[in-house]
């Protein structure tokens, strides 16, 4: 009977246990540098599933009527085929600019 009942708990005590979903995603490398609005920025970020995003900003003619903000940055992902994709951009006065590569198969 004892036996019976340290199986019974261990079982309510495993089903009552938080499950972790194999489908969430989670940041496993994060990186940050602000300049408070004033100037540029950086991120960078990884998550479990491999994706990854980089940036940075860069403020052009600071106090000028040409006053600008002009971003590089990059992202990857694995699409539904399986196919893992890079962008990288620009972005400027003048608008964005992506360039899409195909990374691996």
């Amino acid at each position: 009977m004892k036996t019976i009942l340290i199986f019974v708990t261990a079982i309510v005590g495993a089903l009552a246990a938080p499950q972790l979903n194999p489908n969430e995603i989670t940041i496993v490398k994060q990186e940050e540098q602000n300049n408070i609005g004033v100037g540029g920025y950086h991120f960078s970020y990884e998550q479990s599933d491999g994706q990854k995003r980089e940036e940075t900003a860069e403020l052009k003619n600071e106090g000028t009527d040409d006053e600008s903000l002009d971003v590089t940055g990059s992202f990857s992902f694995t699409a539904p085929d399986g196919h893992t994709y890079r962008v990288d951009y620009t972005a400027d006065k003048d608008g964005f600019h992506p360039t899409i590569n195909l990374v691996s198969k």
